[in-house]
């Protein structure tokens, strides 16, 4: 399975694998506590217990000002995408939740109305996702362009679209700044696109100047965390590795947490530090 990361890893960067540099002592607000989750892709079980986990370690520490942010690519890839979305949904409404728009869930609203990105979007996982929406694969073996788009606008709930469509581009706590992506470098933060934001590789993951903030991001799969003077990478490739990975962040303390499927199946958790 390290292997085959491995190789999707490469494929994506289209660059060899870099030693983690020491980060910086970017901190969040005072009295602040924020815990990040990397690409999800439609792995309902890992979310599950990532969830169980985050509560259990917010629990544990002091009283603090909690958010939680998730960092796009929730669906497609993955067997449960509908599930994913569903349970974010419902979490949002018990925990302050700040919710980043990633590639696919931008490929996937767009795809209602362009057959293009449509393609695009069956192509990249998309197919799956439909799945949990309950489309058969025999229709969807069948239909494609205006009618694939009808019978996806039957089977995904509004509900659900508009909750998509309502994810954000960025979010800041702190000296920590949050994308699905990554940034343009020498672009004022202020100014950066969504295309750049959901999107962009390079020139930003092997940019070594100040992004002017700490980025903590998912969309590039890596072996493991990668924690560098500059920005955070947390897309362990859940779908394919069955490890979805957070980070917890409160002042200049980090720590890791990650939902992880054992050999027999099982899923669990385990916590380090950064």
């Amino acid at each position: 399975m390290k292997s085959l990361l491995r190789q999707f890893t490469d494929k994506l960067t289209g660059r060899p694998a870099q030693p983690p540099r020491p980060t910086a002592a970017a901190a969040t607000p005072p009295g602040t506590r924020v815990y990040a989750v990397g690409d999800i892709h439609g792995r309902l079980d890992l979310f599950e217990e990532m969830i169980r986990s985050i509560e259990a370690d917010d629990a544990r520490r002091k009283p603090a000002r909690t958010s939680i942010v998730l960092l796009g690519d929730l669906i497609d890839r993955g067997p449960d995408s509908a599930g994913v979305v569903a349970r974010a949904r419902d979490w949002a409404k018990q925990r302050a939740i700040k919710l980043i728009m990633g590639n696919h869930e931008e490929m996937f609203l767009d795809s209602f109305s362009k057959q293009g990105i449509l393609r695009s979007f069956m192509r990249f996982g998309g197919r799956v996702t439909l799945l949990s929406y309950g489309v058969s694969a025999r229709v969807l073996g069948e239909a494609e362009g205006e009618e694939l788009q009808r019978i996806m606008a039957d089977a995904v709930p509004q509900e659900d679209r508009d909750f998509i469509a309502g994810f954000e581009k960025m979010v800041r706590f702190g000296d920590y700044v949050f994308v699905h992506a990554g940034v343009r470098p020498d672009m004022p933060l202020e100014r950066q696109t969504g295309q750049d934001c959901r999107w962009i590789r390079e020139p930003f993951l092997s940019h070594g100047g100040d992004f002017g903030g700490m980025i903590v991001h998912g969309h590039t799969v890596t072996d493991k965390p990668e924690l560098m003077h500059n920005r955070i990478g947390i897309d362990t490739g859940a779908f394919m590795s069955g490890k979805l990975t957070a980070i917890g962040l409160e002042g200049t303390q980090r720590w890791l947490i990650q939902a992880c499927e054992q050999e027999s199946g099982e899923i669990a958790s385990v916590a380090q530090a950064a």
